[in-house]
């Protein structure tokens, strides 16, 4: 019998009381001390088992096998103290995010490892070895998968409307506001009917796509492999929260590079103008549209835009990313392989035009370039052709909570049951 695509689970989850202190940051946006500093003070916070090192002392090794046995520990005291429960039937979860005058509502279920590895859950980036390797070791250490991958599916109106229907009659298990604003707000999904509507729904479907959690999604294969059980309910199944992709917020992924290779403002400038129709701006502009760029370069912003003519029709070639690297970054700047060049950083849109230009100031040499978001429609044509995209081509904002949500895949103490 073939597998569900995606599927309810029995989530281990905070008690409705204790929700607010468990809230956590996703693990990868804050480094050690910056989640030292935000736990401080907060024994329920999920950040000392996404991020145990911050229990330790600080010379501590982050991948040391002490670091995952405490994130062990301190999932465990959580379970023994009620903190944390486990739903006693297995159910979907209405998962709505709000930032600012954002909306997007999306539903929390495990999506299908088979599926994964035959590409209904499909990729468009490629993975580091040694985060692969951490999300393993938390995950077999932990015996649950505890960070969700972000999914996104081609939006379908049945889904939205019963997913509307929930959030329009009964209140939500929890709404939250985490320390950046974003509201978090979850409801169950327990009756039969609707979940069978949901799960008919979700393996109709040709695909869903992975927008972020490349890393999670692939450690989530590989522990199926490793990991000691035979419970199908469980560790062939990961964690994922699916968003229609209408709804879902790609802001930009900029560049700071560190240096001119070797040219002069003024040369730079007169080689651009070779390939882009280049315009000096008043101030800081964001793009506008694709192909378009902002570029900061010796105190001024610049716009750069390119002709349509030399933009190319395969999927990885006409993203701005790939444009950007083909006529500017590549043979200009003399930086062909951006994961692993030291001279190029990436940027967040969320930080603003203001970060990059504080950043470029700084240095006292190199460059800055601003970029359009890449869209959604554009990412499910690359995973659809099973190619990748380059480095740091998606933002995703507003980004999942760890701790509200979690996967068990294995014994990690006794749980109790949720009783509503």
């Amino acid at each position: 019998m073939e597998q569900p695509l995606f599927k309810p689970f029995r989530a281990l989850r905070p008690s409705p009381d204790h929700a607010a202190g468990v809230l956590a940051p996703p693990y990868d946006v804050l480094n050690t001390e910056e989640a030292r500093q935000r736990a401080a003070g907060k024994p329920d916070s999920f950040l000392h088992i996404s991020k145990p090192e911050i229990d330790l002392p600080q010379d501590t090794d982050p991948f040391a096998a002490e670091v995952y046995q405490t994130g062990a520990r301190s999932l465990r005291r959580l379970i023994s103290s009620q903190v944390l429960v486990r739903d006693s039937e297995p159910c979907y979860y209405v998962y709505q995010l709000q930032m600012q005058q954002h909306l997007q509502t999306g539903i929390a279920g495990v999506g299908s490892v088979v599926g994964y590895r035959e590409n209904r859950i499909r990729k468009h980036e490629l993975t580091r070895p040694a985060k692969e390797d951490d999300r393993v070791r938390q995950i077999t250490t932990l015996a649950a998968q505890t960070g969700p991958v972000l999914l996104a599916y081609r939006a379908q109106t049945d889904i939205k409307d019963q997913l509307a229907a929930v959030t329009s009659q009964s209140p939500p298990l929890y709404k939250l506001t985490a320390d950046d604003g974003v509201i978090h707000s979850i409801w169950r999904v327990s009756d039969q009917q609707s979940i069978a509507r949901l799960a008919a729904a979700f393996d109709a479907m040709a695909a869903l796509y992975i927008a972020d959690g490349h890393h999670r999604s692939a450690a989530a294969s590989r522990a199926w492999d490793e990991f000691p059980t035979t419970d199908t309910e469980l560790s062939d199944y990961f964690l994922c929260v699916a968003f229609p992709h209408d709804e879902m917020q790609i802001l930009d992924y900029n560049r700071v590079i560190a240096d001119l290779n070797g040219l002069t403002p003024t040369a730079l400038l007169t080689a651009l103008r070779e390939t882009f129709e280049v315009t000096a701006l008043d101030g800081a502009h964001k793009p506008t549209a694709p192909q378009n760029f902002s570029l900061y370069l010796d105190a001024r912003w610049y716009s750069l835009r390119l002709p349509i003519e030399r933009v190319p029709a395969d999927p990885v070639g006409r993203l701005d990313v790939s444009l950007l690297q083909d006529h500017l970054v590549a043979p200009l700047l003399g930086i062909t392989d951006q994961r692993r060049d030291p001279r190029i950083d990436f940027v967040g849109g969320i930080r603003g035009l203001e970060e990059l230009q504080r950043r470029v100031d700084e240095q006292g040499t190199g460059l800055a370039i601003a970029l359009f978001p890449t869209s959604m429609e554009d990412l499910m044509a690359v995973a659809d052709a099973n190619e990748l995209m380059p480095p740091k081509s998606t933002w995703f904002e507003p980004k999942l909570a760890d701790g509200l949500l979690s996967h068990v895949i294995g014994p990690l103490g006794a749980a109790t049951t949720a009783a509503n």
